[in-house]
């Protein structure tokens, strides 16, 4: 049998009727591809749910329910450990349906300052329910948010340049597996941030997640050429290409930081 014709909006729906009754959950709101407005074919479901508390996981088995009335659940896996402060989540993959539609939901304590609503970071969310008006949140404290950053970017820095033997170490024993896996975890990830604090500032930590959407073309063609690897020969010149450019990167967030 085919995929059933089961779409986002019937599944939001479900979900939001069986938990809109409730008095201890306060609000439901879209995350993700749907607050910047890039929904497709192989877009998944980000949720976020606000909650009493005492109730965070208390709200996992009445989705189960609602999921359940539309499909048979296939796999459903709830994280055992907070996915941030005061946060908890759960992912479904409904039998028979895209195996893009997936649906990931993270319920937020009311008391907890994590809503995932900035709109500099998250993009404008999709409001299914409000019973408290949680969505109406300021914007971001510039001075606080750049103190933050800056000290950020000196630990990158600090942590980039202590560790950029290990590759060059791998690499002169021949050891391609393991010289690439520190290029990618010491070369590239920190390269990607002083990118994004350039470019994306407010959305410095999501690591190479939406670079597509975030930085400009011409960067991410570069990164493309960076990333890609056809053995140890290139590997070597591109990790000396990546360190220039992490360091011109770097000098010029400092330059802008004295203008």
């Amino acid at each position: 049998m085919g995929e059933k014709i089961l779409g986002r909006e019937e599944i939001l729906k479900a979900i939001a009727e069986a938990l809109k009754p409730l008095d201890y959950v306060y609000g439901m709101w879209q995350c993700g591809s749907s607050a910047f407005k890039r929904v497709d074919q192989w877009s998944d479901i980000d949720i976020v749910v606000d909650a009493d508390d005492d109730k965070v996981r208390a709200v996992f088995p009445i989705i189960d329910k609602a999921l359940e009335a539309l499909a048979p659940i296939e796999i459903s896996y709830e994280c055992p450990q907070p996915m941030s402060e005061g946060a908890y989540q759960k992912v479904y993959k409904l039998e028979g349906i895209s195996r893009f539609m997936v649906i990931e939901v993270c319920v937020v304590k009311h008391s907890g300052s994590e809503k995932f609503l900035q709109r500099e970071i998250h993009g404008e969310v999709l409001v299914h329910f409000d019973k408290e008006n949680l969505t109406e949140i300021k914007p971001i404290d510039e001075e606080k948010f750049y103190a933050q950053l800056n000290t950020r970017l000196e630990n990158v820095e600090k942590l980039f340049n202590i560790y950029q033997f290990l590759i060059e170490k791998e690499i002169n024993r021949d050891n391609r597996i393991e010289a690439l896996a520190f290029y990618n975890n010491f070369t590239l990830s920190p390269l990607v941030e002083v990118l994004r604090m350039k470019y994306n500032p407010y959305r410095y930590n999501f690591k190479s997640r939406y670079v597509y959407y975030d930085l400009p073309k011409k960067v991410v063609k570069k990164l493309e050429e960076l990333y890609f690897i056809t053995g140890i020969e290139d590997l070597s010149l591109k990790h000396k290409e990546a360190i220039r450019w992490f360091n011109s990167t770097v000098a010029e967030l400092r330059e802008a930081k004295r203008s």
